[in-house]
């Protein structure tokens, strides 16, 4: 089988969610014998070389088209003000992206497209695809990462500032007139959640809407009985320019660590994520035992280093592949229950669920004082990503679906 993959950015290196699943995909079908073309927008934020794909083998091929998504307050207004699209939509469309994809289909066999993600949603209209028509030419599958729309409704409802407020509200306003025109365009959604499936329903996509959850190489991510994590240490890890981890994170230094540290002063915070921003930068190393990593090389090796994992999001859709990745480890995991929507998650059995500033201060409590049982959490946290969400089971997920699609494409 040869799939064409079409993505928002090169998924390369595999730090963030996103680019972790779509690495997942590529990595996972070609280990499993089939073709991969990764057609990706090579953006300035994460711009890489044409080879960047080169050592998951011959079975992949990175065709990378340089893209500027780079936010622009002119642009941004000027798409207020004239464009029905939403901005970070609008950014990601390029005629020079267009010409390539459009150039493999009439050069190349594809037996499926698949398109990662709502910002490149809008390349399924330029292949003149419309609901309910006769199928043309391969089948076009989305990856649905998140329901992007209910994610902006989120930020919104909890914004301060009246201005951003309203900008949010009408962001995803955008959004969601979006996603209602053009996700029912697909021949098949390929959603990351049960929750984000029924959206994607009421969104209009036809059948069939998988649920396929992200997965992680195990042979990276295993636990290490000889690694001695510090104690009374906690962490946190995810892209920091991502508006909703920043929220989580700003939730937790307001609202949980100024009493978790004069409650239980030998407690640490240790805060991974790519781009923080200046008001975590700028704190002084250790103030309040928190201490701002920014960017790590190695998130299974940032994991180790700390005996518990805090997921603190208010804000979100689909699923969060950091948790996944911390269960392959065997790490205890504090969340909120959003923060683990879409995941086999059982609170006290192999990771914590707790909502509000006193219940997180309650669990951090019962770390500090040593009444949770760690072993017993992360053995079941471990099991629980082998059993579940080991990529070479996400891969056959995706063969499955593809198979399905393709006698309707003879």
């Amino acid at each position: 089988m040869h799939v064409l993959q079409v993505c928002p950015r090169v998924p390369y290196p595999p730090h963030d969610g996103g680019a972790i699943a779509m690495y997942g995909v590529a990595a996972g079908l070609a280990a499993a014998g089939h073709r991969v073309t990764v057609l990706a927008a090579n953006t300035p934020k994460h711009h890489q070389p044409a080879d960047a794909l080169a050592h998951l083998g011959p079975n992949v091929r990175l065709v990378a088209v340089d893209v500027d998504t780079d936010l622009s307050p002119w642009k941004a207004l000027r798409n207020l003000l004239f464009s029905g699209l939403p901005y970070n939509v609008e950014r990601f469309i390029s005629p020079a992206l267009a010409d390539a994809l459009l150039q493999l289909l009439r050069t190349e066999t594809f037996d499926v497209v698949q398109i990662e993600g709502t910002f490149v949603a809008w390349y399924a209209g330029l292949l003149g695809r419309r609901p309910g028509a006769a199928l043309a030419g391969p089948p076009l599958v989305l990856r649905a990462h998140n329901v992007e729309h209910t994610i902006w409704q989120m930020l919104a409802g909890r914004a301060r500032n009246p201005l951003k407020r309203w900008y949010l509200r009408n962001l995803a306003a955008r959004l969601e007139r979006f996603e209602r025109r053009y996700l029912p365009r697909f021949d098949a959604v390929a959603a990351i959640t049960d929750g984000d499936a029924r959206r994607l329903r009421a969104l209009g996509c036809p059948e069939p809407v998988a649920c396929i959850p992200a997965g992680v190489d195990l042979t990276q991510f295993q636990p290490d009985p000889a690694s001695r994590p510090r104690p009374r240490t906690v962490c946190v890890i995810g892209s920091l320019n991502w508006l909703p981890n920043l929220e989580g994170v700003d939730w937790l230094l307001r609202e949980v660590w100024p009493l978790a540290h004069a409650e239980l002063p030998g407690l640490e915070l240790h805060i991974a994520g790519s781009h923080p921003p200046a008001h975590l930068t700028q704190r002084p190393p250790g103030q309040d035992n928190v201490f701002v990593h920014g960017f790590v090389d190695s998130a299974p090796a940032f994991m180790r280093q700390y005996e518990l994992m805090l997921v603190p999001l208010l804000s979100g859709g689909g699923m969060r592949v950091k948790i996944i990745e911390g269960l392959a480890l065997g790490k205890v995991i504090l969340s909120t229950a959003l923060g683990a929507e879409g995941i086999a998650a059982r609170d006290g059995e192999n990771l914590l669920l707790r909502d509000t500033p006193a219940a997180w201060l309650g669990a951090l409590r019962d770390y500090y004082h040593g009444r949770l049982p760690l072993a017993a959490l992360g053995a079941e946290a471990a099991r629980t990503a082998a059993d579940r969400y080991d990529n070479r089971r996400v891969t056959r997920q995706f063969v499955d679906l593809y198979e399905r699609l393709r006698p309707a494409a003879r």
